[in-house]
């Protein structure tokens, strides 16, 4: 007679709860490379199966729509993008030295990963194609952009009640050249795929910002 213990009993549970965690992990993951390349509406729930090499069952096990996916991915998107390009930021004491390694961090740790992101920046995909298709759904993407723009003049800022000088200039307007000057570089890399073109925009972006210290 073989007596079953409970550790016996649990090895299969908690195989099949780490399996289950893995696919889910694995649909987001393959679902956000698809939406980089390809945009959320274009990309059909098959596309996202076969990608995840999983059935209907499997994904309907873990989300309740694609729109329920789309939140999942939003929210593993921007923690890829704090991870990358706020790298290093905290150890910097100067407030243009961090926009410039936020600007370094966004070229060749974000918008350069290929791994997560090999169609360009997810964000940008999603606020091109969802602005009058799904406008809820673009509704969340524009709070990532605004919080992006209310970062950048907090550090400039640097902790000062109203806005900070530099060179005579204001942050408001250093933060909207900064701004639209990454967006522009993503949009840009997203379309000709070229990397001298994204160096030469970011490059431009750091090089007047160092003329802001002297």
């Amino acid at each position: 007679m073989v007596i079953e213990s409970e550790t016996d009993r649990s090895v299969p549970s908690l195989f099949e709860e780490n399996r289950q965690v893995n696919l889910k992990e694995t649909i987001v993951h393959e679902s956000m490379k698809l939406f980089s390349l390809n945009g959320f509406l274009s990309t059909s729930i098959q596309d996202i199966l076969s990608a995840a090499n999983t059935s209907k069952g499997g994904f309907y096990n873990h989300f309740s729509s694609k729109e329920d996916l789309f939140f999942q991915v939003l929210d593993e998107g921007r923690k890829i993008w704090r991870k990358k390009n706020l790298f290093g930021i905290d150890e910097i004491s100067e407030p243009v030295d961090k926009i410039i390694q936020l600007l370094e961090n966004y070229k060749s740790r974000y918008l350069l990963d290929a791994e997560n992101f090999p169609g360009g920046c997810i964000f940008i995909m999603f606020a091109v194609e969802l602005g009058d298709a799904r406008p809820h759904l673009a509704g969340e993407v524009q709070k990532g952009f605004t919080g992006l723009k209310a970062m950048l003049k907090r550090i400039l800022d640097n902790g000062h009640s109203s806005a900070a000088v530099y060179k005579g200039i204001h942050t408001d307007t250093i933060t909207e050249i900064i701004f639209n000057g990454m967006l522009g570089a993503s949009v840009s890399y997203s379309v000709d795929r070229s990397r001298d073109a994204l160096d030469k925009s970011i490059n431009a972006l750091i090089d007047y910002l160092n003329k802001l210290k002297k």
